[in-house]
């Protein structure tokens, strides 16, 4: 054998290791990357939405695609938007039952009003996980399973700030969404525990709370009538925090600084307050995660029982403590003023990829 013969042949050699490695690594990589929730069967996903007419639910929505895009297993995301309209929401369920879906993961928002359609969706042998707004039913008769939140922490965990900015006592103003939701009974619930022992605070408005439909406009309206009403606010409830920000300012215009704000969070809501506070001292913020990734775990559990994966360790979706501008745990007030109003600095999706979402 000549010498350059040996010395290519060794190279030779050397490279096609360096491809078995790279290929072996690359392949080990996308393994490691597989979650345990991906099974082995591949499937088809639905996901409907009672309303998504809002940042939130695009970001919900897109956070959805982005967990479900972690299995390969998946071949396809169809998604409904039932735009606040039951019977369109119900139609929806029914097209992905007929489309061939082998999950559904449904954001319920009109309630038990549509367990009929989740029971004929559990029915059809299609894995159907409704979340977030109950349903009604039963787990394993209606469906398969429902991934809920403790709502009511999130109602105790703000009643303990106002317990402690607020210590002697003061008018609450709550608002939430639809009439009679279950996240604004149960947060209310939770608030009442925790503030109703003291005998130090009032509830005004609209018991248990001002129906705003989580309408950035209707929210504008009714808080400023509200504002204009009650002379003495010291705190204010909110599910959707940022919803608030248009009607805040009418403080000012009345003669008063804006009074404390206990909330879900949102950017606009944080810049808010950094471009406020100065000028309106008595405007403390506590906000606790938006969940916009309920829906996330709302994925795991529909690809883990149709694709043969493990399920998650729990159905439960926790309510976390986000901001306080009191004493900056876990988190100070966050702003990106570089990038829109519309998106949510709790949620796992990269907040430059939510700005790329709400600019559509």
């Amino acid at each position: 054998m000549s010498t350059k013969r040996g010395t290519a042949l060794v190279a030779l050699s050397l490279a096609c290791v360096a491809v078995f490695v790279v290929t072996t690594t690359t392949s080990s990589a996308k393994q490691a990357a597989t979650p345990s929730w991906c099974g082995p069967k591949k499937i088809k996903l639905g996901f409907t939405d009672g309303f998504g007419g809002n940042s939130w639910r695009l970001v919900t929505t897109a956070s959805a695609r982005d967990e479900a895009k972690k299995c390969p297993n998946v071949t396809s995301i169809d998604y409904a938007d039932g735009q606040g309209n039951t019977q369109k929401a119900i139609s929806d369920i029914q097209g992905m039952v007929a489309k061939g879906v082998n999950a559904l993961v449904v954001f319920p928002d009109a309630g038990k009003a549509m367990l009929p359609a989740l029971r004929s969706s559990f029915k059809a042998g299609v894995v159907t996980v409704p979340y977030r707004v109950t349903p009604g039913g039963k787990p394993g008769v209606d469906y398969n399973v429902f991934v809920d939140t403790p709502f009511a922490q999130a109602g105790e965990n703000w009643g303990k700030w106002i317990l402690r900015v607020l210590p002697k006592g003061g008018n609450v103003l709550m608002l939430s969404g639809p009439k009679g939701n279950s996240q604004g009974v149960e947060e209310n619930q939770g608030l009442h525990k925790i503030l109703d022992p003291s005998h130090k605070y009032t509830f005004i408005g609209e018991q248990p709370f001002e129906v705003t439909n989580w309408d950035p406009a209707l929210t504008q309206k009714v808080l400023s009538a509200d504002i204009a009403k009650y002379k003495k606010i010291d705190v204010i409830v909110s599910d959707f925090g940022p919803s608030l920000v248009g009607a805040l300012p009418e403080f000012g215009k009345s003669g008063r600084t804006i009074p404390a704000l206990a909330a879900s969070d949102g950017n606009v809501l944080g810049c808010f307050w950094k471009k406020n506070v100065a000028k309106n001292p008595t405007f403390k913020l506590f906000t606790v995660s938006t969940q916009n990734d309920h829906a996330r775990l709302a994925i795991d559990w529909a690809v883990a029982l149709a694709t043969g994966g493990k399920k998650p360790a729990s159905n439960h979706f926790p309510s976390l403590v986000f901001e306080d501008s009191t004493t900056g745990k876990p988190h100070p007030v966050q702003c990106r003023a570089d990038l829109p109003g519309d998106i949510y600095l709790s949620a796992e999706l990269p907040a430059t990829v939510q700005a790329k979402l709400v600019k559509k």
